[in-house]
């Protein structure tokens, strides 16, 4: 059985839900309390001394970070998908990993801190995360005006990796207004079956 440590308001925790839940995966849900430091503890610290969530155990694998579980998820179960979310081919490979990088980078300093300032006060240098989430819209926005998916011509982890922080940018104060083609976007991966939403979320289709 898979065990998932997870925060249940976490953009990075949900991403990796949501992968789980379009390969039809049964797993078990270890929520943590942040706030009482539950990731810091010896007892967690042993499988992950950086103390963060995401972790996923699957036997005695254990695999931390957000986006290298995708990764994990993708190869280990993806089966007959796995070239669905991880395509083999060098090229349509090398731009999932840069959109990984993306999620780790620029949607962490951007929407992600945008909206731990605005949901939970945490201070961050509002103009520096509010141009760098600009940045991430535009480039967003140009490459997905010309088409449906971000690094290849279906949907990848790339998508999922990004999906949870744009689809919370409400509660990052963070308006997609001028931004159809990413919206569009978000609802295509919304009526994937399998989806599943997570607090703050506000679907395409209710919004």
């Amino acid at each position: 059985m898979l065990t998932l440590y997870e925060f249940a308001l976490s953009g990075n925790c949900h991403k990796v839900r949501l992968l789980l839940s379009f390969l039809g995966l049964e797993y078990r849900s270890v929520l943590l309390n942040g706030a009482q430091g539950e990731h810091k503890t010896p007892q967690f610290l042993a499988l992950n001394p950086l103390g963060q969530v995401p972790l996923l155990e699957d036997g005695p694998a254990v695999v931390r970070d957000s986006q290298a579980i995708l990764v994990y998820l993708a190869r280990r179960y993806g089966a007959a998908q796995s070239e669905l979310w991880l395509p083999a081919d060098a090229l349509s490979n090398a731009h999932v990993a840069a959109w990984l990088s993306v999620a780790a980078y620029e949607v962490a300093r951007g929407p992600n801190a945008l909206r731990l300032h605005h949901k939970w006060g945490r201070a961050l240098e509002l103009e520096q995360a509010q141009a760098i989430s600009m940045q991430l819209l535009q480039m967003m926005e140009a490459r997905l005006s010309g088409q449906h998916w971000l690094a290849a011509s279906h949907i990848t982890i790339a998508d999922v990796a990004l999906y949870p922080y744009l689809a919370l940018s409400k509660e990052a104060q963070l308006s997609l207004a001028e931004y159809p083609a990413v919206r569009a976007w978000l609802a295509r991966i919304e009526a994937m079956p399998g989806y599943l939403s997570m607090p703050g979320i506000v679907l395409q289709a209710q919004d």
